[in-house]
């Protein structure tokens, strides 16, 4: 059964987010489509009204990761 997944899971939507769209660079994706990517995202189980900025960032930062590690 696949995990559900949260907004406190920025390293784990981070790498889903790097698997659902490798040629985006995280820094360019403005918070309200990071917001709309992480509601579309099959596992994602929780309430849409409480993300943050501070949460958008650690999720952003974490696909910038994944995204620079798939760079080489």
């Amino acid at each position: 059964m696949p995990k559900e997944i949260t907004w406190t899971d920025s390293e784990d939507i981070g790498i889903l987010l790097a698997e659902k769209h490798p040629d985006v660079d995280p820094l360019t994706v403005r918070f309200t489509d990071l917001h709309r990517y992480v509601t579309e995202l099959a596992d994602f189980k929780d309430d849409t009204q409480k993300s943050n900025e501070a949460k958008l960032e650690a999720i952003q930062m974490a696909w910038h990761e994944e995204y620079l590690d798939a760079q080489g």
